[in-house]
């Protein structure tokens, strides 16, 4: 419904940015991350989740279409809300998520909030389940495709694996990892350069 707001910061709270689009003010839940970067009284733009329930609508909203996209994976995972995705996002960013994930690291999820190891063990179940059935690295080798999660085992593999988490294709991950230096880079900063590039394009 809809894609992304953009208005003049009007109120944030913990949790909360209220938006204001030509006189109406749009109160997006968001993340702690997401905070950092709006200031009150200047123009934001925040992409968006409308969650609809029996008994309410909500609109989430975020300064990335990274962190949206990790939002909606995180709510597509059993037992997992929206209020504990923004807890994990409030602690962790994007691609450290992302890389949290590919290498099963639990503990870096049970730092957020509210979130226990069962939780944490499901988010990377889960998740890691989806890159083995549909995602693909640049080289063109599949992490799955027989239902059984394989770790990638070099940097440009894992750094692929997470990109792919944040919903990026083959081809344009195997552009933004063109011309990176992996070995002089740790795998985060691989990821953010990527996806500076991919930005940028």
């Amino acid at each position: 419904m809809f894609y992304y707001v953009k208005g003049t910061v009007a109120h944030t709270a913990p949790y909360l940015a209220v938006i204001d689009c030509g006189g109406v003010g749009y109160a997006c839940r968001t993340t702690n991350n997401t905070l950092a970067h709006l200031k009150k009284g200047e123009t934001a733009k925040l992409y968006t989740h409308l969650n609809v329930r029996e008994d309410a609508m909500e609109l989430y909203g975020f300064a990335t279409e990274n962190e949206l996209n990790c939002f909606q994976l995180l709510i597509g995972v059993s037992g997992v809300g929206p209020k504990a995705a923004l807890s994990i996002l409030s602690a962790a960013t994007p691609e450290s998520l992302a890389m949290s994930i590919i290498t099963g690291d639990e503990k870096a999820l049970t730092v957020a909030q509210g979130i226990g190891k069962k939780i944490a063990q499901r988010i990377i179940l889960e998740l890691k389940d989806k890159l083995a059935k549909g995602q693909i690295s640049p080289g063109g080798e599949s992490y799955g495709g027989t239902g059984v999660t394989v770790i990638p085992e070099n940097k440009s593999s894992e750094a692929a694996a997470a990109l792919a988490v944040l919903g990026y294709s083959q081809n344009e991950i195997g552009m933004a990892l063109k011309g990176i230096d992996l070995e002089a880079l740790s795998l985060e900063e691989v990821i953010k350069q990527a996806l500076k590039k991919m930005v940028k394009g």
